[in-house]
């Protein structure tokens, strides 16, 4: 699998597909994804001119119910996701986790935000969205977590690395730091609290 995060949740997965997430700030015509999936509509989680730089006439943009109306004005190609589902577009298969915050008012429940658990080649990828350690996201199982440090908005450095110890990915990547909010040298501190039997990778 090869992985690039380009910045803040901006994700991109290549192995059988290209499969986006949250794509903003992409400076390149790409036009090569075979999916994008948005968590939830804040601006640096759905951004339409990366959208377009990265789907062609074949793309399928997967966005929450909140984002129904502003994604068919990017394409006619939309799937409308809620928390807490299974779906399969293709041979994908994928959950839906609710994202949400517990003790700030950024990302309320009742939203119907999203993360992804994504299923390719008998491998689970987590995106997890904006949110802190719900009950519902220490119950994903998952081989490779995307999780947010960057704090304010979603979880701290030190709360995301003691659930990542509780939820024991094979390998984690953090992300939501070093840009909008939170110190580039996060990520160090946060590979320093992570388990040694869990592989940390810094893409950010």
């Amino acid at each position: 699998m090869k992985i690039k995060v380009f910045t803040q949740s901006a994700i991109r997965l290549e192995e059988d597909k290209v499969i986006y997430f949250d794509p903003i700030k992409i400076k390149e015509d790409l036009f090569d994804a075979d999916m994008v999936f948005i968590t939830h509509d804040h601006y640096d989680h759905f951004e339409v001119s990366s959208i377009k730089k990265v789907i062609n006439d074949q793309s399928v943009l997967i966005v929450p119910k909140c984002l129904e109306e502003e994604a068919l004005k990017v394409t006619d190609k939309v799937v409308v996701v809620e928390p807490g589902k299974n779906y399969t577009i293709g041979n994908i298969s994928f959950e839906t986790i609710p994202a949400y915050n517990l003790d700030k008012m950024f990302h309320p429940k009742e939203k119907g935000y999203v993360g992804y658990n994504v299923l390719i080649n008998n491998k689970k990828y987590y995106i997890m969205g904006d949110t802190d350690a719900t009950e519902e996201a220490l119950n994903v199982t998952t081989d490779v977590c995307f999780v947010p440090i960057g704090g304010t908005y979603t979880m701290g450095m030190i709360e995301a690395s003691a659930y990542i110890n509780k939820l024991r990915p094979k390998k984690v990547i953090p992300i939501h730091y070093g840009s909008i909010v939170g110190d580039k040298s996060l990520g160090e501190e946060f590979k320093e609290k992570i388990d040694k039997e869990i592989e940390v990778e810094i893409l950010l």
